[in-house]
């Protein structure tokens, strides 16, 4: 059984991740927009990871209002707190449900909807983008690696991605946490993409992404983790003040060896090697 590490070295004509499930396509969310929203983005894992991301978005893309591209943006909160901050942006979205309800938001804010897949946009949004924002895209992907080559096609020399994934190092944690020893020990943890369950097809380690960004001179600039804390709390509804400092130790350790490596999601801050900018920090 091969490991996570070693999952890109699979054939791609028929890829398979850490559980040796063989996957064959893309999971696309026709049909799970109230489930996204009612089940992440109206609880406090949502809020959490927009406050951590807000934290970390801030201090580290342009401020110039450059052109941003918003890869399978979904309901729409990144393109709306991008476009909110003087950005003009174009939020890619291949399930129409999705992108219909990303579009009831937008009021009068400058976004154009686009829907798109992922392997689409080189031919549909070219580019290049001085910014790109791809957040919790790649797990869900049959072929995430070939999508890091796509993401750095779009990127523009000087520009900088914003890279969030699913971190496969928690997912296992989680298990055992669950009492999942079984599933962990044989490290069965992608899912499958059937009916409704959203454990994602493609989880990813620090590994991967410090590798495939290496192969292709893409350099990591800052990586932090989203959700660090809270997922592994015996009480996951915490009324308003318990949230306030849960948000509160989010965001002090998010970048704080050992602490966020065990993120729910990694996020990544990411460039050109033969662009000028900061060496990596982590």
């Amino acid at each position: 059984m091969p490991s996570s590490d070693d999952a890109s070295e699979l054939p791609t004509a028929s890829p398979r991740h850490g559980n040796d499930i063989p996957v064959g396509q893309d999971r696309i969310f026709d049909g799970l927009a109230d489930k996204f929203a009612n089940s992440l983005y109206a609880t406090a894992r949502g809020q959490i990871r927009l406050a951590v991301l807000d934290q970390l978005l801030s201090c580290s893309l342009p401020q110039d209002g450059a052109a941003a591209l918003d890869v399978g943006g979904g309901l729409g909160q990144m393109s709306v707190w991008l476009a909110e901050r003087g950005h003009d942006v174009t939020l890619a979205e291949p399930s129409a449900e999705m992108l219909a309800r990303a579009q009831a938001e937008f009021g009068e804010l400058p976004i154009r909807a686009l829907k798109a897949s992922i392997q689409a946009l080189p031919e549909l949004a070219p580019g290049p983008w001085p910014l790109v924002v791809c957040h919790a895209v790649l797990e869900w992907l049959a072929q995430p690696r070939q999508a890091v080559v796509t993401l750095k096609s779009l990127l523009a020399p000087g520009g900088r991605l914003s890279l969030m994934v699913f971190n496969r190092d928690a997912l296992r944690f989680s298990n055992v946490v669950k009492g999942n020893l079984d599933k962990a020990l044989e490290d069965r943890l992608s899912g499958t993409g059937q009916r409704q369950r959203l454990t994602p097809i493609s989880p990813l380690t620090h590994a991967d992404l410090e590798r495939w960004c290496r192969e292709e001179g893409l350099v990591i600039e800052s990586v932090a983790g989203i959700r660090i804390f809270h997922d592994y709390l015996r009480e996951r509804s915490p009324d308003e003040a318990q949230l306030a400092t849960i948000i509160e130790l989010e965001k002090r350790y998010c970048q704080t060896e050992p602490h966020w490596r065990l993120g729910r999601y990694l996020h990544y801050i990411i460039r050109h090697a033969d662009s000028a900018g900061p060496e990596e920090t982590f």
